[in-house]
Parts: C-alpha cells; structure tokens; sequence
C-alpha cells in the first residue's frame, strides 16, 4: 500500500506541474490562462526531440529530470556536435521531414540555421511566469540573433570562461599570466586550439585575442605551430595524454569524465589581459513546422525554469542568467557567471558571437583562415 500510495503522489507531482498548478516547493507562480490547454495537448502529442550538446552526463541528467517532473511526454534527446546536429536538422527540414523540435546549441550553428529560415519566433513558447519574465534573467531577454533574424534564438546562458585546460604535468598555472607568455619557444607544437575558423569556442579564444593583442600578436602566435581540431573530445585527449600542454578552447563538457578521474587537467587562470564572454551552449530555438508544439512548450518551460537550468549549467558546466539558480560554485571549473561577476553592458560587449557584433567577428575570423591552413 506504501509503494502505491507513493506512486500516486509521483504522478499527482508530475501533473500539478504539468498543469501549472501554483506550488511553493516548484517555485512556479500561478499558471496563465491557457496553459491547462497546452498541457492536456502536450500529453497527446506524447513526445518531444531536442538536438543537444556531445555529452553523456548532459544526455542521463535531462532524461532523469523531465521524466521525474513530467509524465506522459517522451523526451527523445538527439546528442552530437553543434554543426553536426544543425546539418542533420537542415537535411532533413529540406526534405520535407519533421522530426527534430528544438536546439539547444551555441551561437554559431543556430545562426546558420536561421540564416536558412528554418527557425520559428521563440517568444511565444516562454509562457509560464517564472520563463517569460525578463526580471528573473541577468539583462532581461538577451537574443543571439537580435539584428536581423528578429528573436529565433534565446540566450539563456551568459559567463565569463576560462581560456582553456592545461596539463598539469607539462605546465604549471603561473607560467601562463600573460597571453604573451603562449609566445615562449618551449610551447612550439605544444599549443592546441579548438577550430577557430569556425565558429566554437575556439574562435571566441582567437577573437578576443584579436581584440586585446591585435593581428601581429596572431601571426606570431600562429608560428606557434598551433595543433587545431573542430572536435572538443579529440582536443580533450590529446591534452590528457600529453600531446599538448594547452588547449584553447576545450569546455568542461568534454572534459568533466577527465577531471572527475583525477586526471592531470585544470582550468587555465584567467590572463591579465582577461577573457571574452559567451553563452556557451546556451542558445535555445525551435525549429519551424515542428511536429510537437504543446510538448515543445512544456519541455521549454521546465528547462528554462529554476529546475531545468540548475541540471543543465551542472552537467554541462555553462552558467544560466537565471537569477534563482546558484551559479557561485562555478568558479571551481573556471566559469565565472555574468550575473555574479559583470554588469549586463560589461557582458555584451566582451561577447563576440552575436549578430550585432559580426563588426568584430568577421575580421578576426579572416585572419585566422588567412594564417591557418
């Protein structure tokens, strides 16, 4: 009876959020008119596929959390590489088949998605109080995508990173102070970086470098003989296994398997010259024509919700701008959140990704095709 009655209450959990019943525990206000609509449609629809992020502990961490919360909706999560799961999304958007509802991604490949016109406006999906009020995120609605495409692409992450990992047997953290110090002989071949010719997180590394240290800082630094994979978890391992010494641009996504078995890795200290901001993989948007729009709203509204933003940031160590989600214990990986640490002006203008800032951009990713091939 004990076992029953347990069950029970799990699934009256499930549907008092599902339905958007008022709750202190959940932190939810009172649900808006409509919502009781889009919750019943949603259980109809039965499913929602969500592109995400390369990582295992992401992938395990979301499933556990939507299903915890929410039942009577499959979660089918679709994980990979960002430029990778936006080509399959546009291949298949182009042969005319709907699988895919969302992307949770970086900046760059949701851009190339809205560039092709296959994203829908993602305001209308924020429809709980606690997801649609701009007072509880650092700098309000922040939107990638906020020049021409016109509010596709949600910004929900927003931090201060370190500028990469190291090996703590080839390199120790106070021979980095300055990027300069890069520029020593004794890290010839050594230096590795995330493809910074395209966009990722190493070429946020090579723009802000373009920014503080200018074009002839790049040119020396590329006689470097810079090792460069499009790949986090190839970088990852090299590093690991002592190929390099350092590697720009690696996230603690990929790395997180390593520095949890007591591996020789650690996040570089930020340089005197300071570092750039990012979303990370915090762009969120929803793919036009999609099959599950009910189910695409309560999946949304969960994980841009207190609970849905605490799982994501740990798993994938990105810190949200939420501003009723901890993101103090960051600064233990290296990641320092904007909300905690900048001001909202200070934030978008040491941030290189969003279409606003392409003045910035553009010339520092010339030059990196120019100097690397």
């Amino acid at each position: 009876m004990r076992l029953t009655k347990s069950i029970l209450l799990g699934q009256v959990s499930s549907l008092v959020w599902l339905l958007g019943v008022a709750s202190t525990a959940l932190g939810q206000s009172a649900a808006p008119a409509g919502w009781q609509a889009i919750s019943e449609a949603a259980r109809k629809e039965g499913k929602v596929t969500v592109g995400i992020p390369a990582s295992g502990d992401l992938r395990r961490a979301l499933e556990k959390g939507f299903s915890d919360r929410v039942k009577g909706i499959q979660l089918e999560l679709v994980p990979g590489p960002a430029p990778m799961v936006a080509s399959k999304i546009l291949n298949e958007y182009k042969a005319g088949v709907r699988n895919f509802d969302i992307f949770l991604s970086g900046s760059g490949s949701a851009l190339a998605l809205a560039g092709e016109g296959v994203l829908e406006p993602f305001e209308p999906y924020m429809v709980l109080p606690e997801v649609k009020d701009p007072k509880n995120w650092f700098g309000g609605y922040i939107w990638v995508d906020n020049v021409s495409t016109k509010r596709f692409i949600y910004a929900f992450q927003a931090y201060v990173t370190d500028p990469g990992y190291y090996n703590t047997e080839l390199m120790k953290a106070g021979e980095i102070r300055s990027y300069d110090d890069l520029l020593n002989p004794k890290w010839k071949g050594r230096l590795g970086i995330h493809e910074p010719r395209g966009q990722g997180a190493g070429q946020a590394v090579w723009i802000y470098m373009w920014t503080v240290k200018g074009e002839g800082y790049l040119k020396k630094l590329a006689e470097q003989d810079l090792v460069i994979s499009a790949d986090y978890r190839q970088l990852g391992e090299m590093l690991v296994k002592g190929r390099l010494a350092l590697a720009m641009g690696a996230t603690y996504s990929t790395l997180a398997p390593f520095i949890k078995a007591g591996l020789p890795v650690a996040a570089l200290p930020v340089p005197k010259e300071g570092i750039h901001a990012t979303i990370g993989f915090g762009a969120a948007s929803v793919i036009k024509n999609h099959p599950n729009p009910n189910a695409t709203k309560v999946f949304l509204n969960w994980f841009l919700g207190k609970e849905g933003q605490d799982i994501y940031g740990r798993a994938v160590g990105n810190a949200t701008r939420r501003f009723d989600v901890d993101t103090k214990w960051m600064t233990e990986i290296g990641v320092q959140a904007a909300k905690d640490h900048l001001t909202v002006e200070e934030y978008l203008k040491r941030e290189s990704f969003f279409e606003a800032n392409r003045a910035t951009r553009e010339p520092a990713e010339e030059l990196a095709k120019k100097l690397l091939r």
